[in-house]
């Protein structure tokens, strides 16, 4: 069963926020267990806007290839070059050194909380 983090809120699209400024943005465990093997990261460049739930980027995998959508409002800051230059992180660690991008959050969108979003996906809350 994927694991889903206490401390850390979800959208309903499988993207996980953290509560620090600005605001860190990544795929969750359900998410990257779904996806299988992640070869490729698309994420929006600095400087760019992003608008909560709308498509920021897209992640593929050997599976297929999925839409990456923004949980928050707000400007790009940072992107992970890690992820992009290794996208398998996303699979190994995405709630750590998997993270995508950080946001200077103007309006966060819908964001569940860890057993909301746990109850909905069938995670566990760790």
């Amino acid at each position: 069963m994927s694991k889903v983090l206490a401390s850390l809120r979800y959208s309903a699209e499988h993207e996980w926020v953290d509560s620090s400024t600005p605001t860190k943005v990544g795929i969750t465990q359900v998410a990257a267990d779904a996806l299988g093997d992640v070869v490729y990261v698309d994420l929006p460049e600095v400087g760019d806007n992003v608008t909560a739930g709308e498509t920021c980027g897209e992640v593929e995998s050997t599976k297929s290839v999925s839409d990456l959508y923004a949980p928050v409002t707000g400007t790009i800051l940072e992107v992970n070059q890690e992820t992009i230059d290794n996208p398998a992180i996303l699979n190994e660690d995405p709630y750590g050194a998997g993270w995508l991008f950080t946001v200077e959050v103007s309006e966060e969108g819908p964001l569940l909380s860890a057993a909301d979003y746990a109850s909905a996906n069938g995670g566990d809350v760790a």
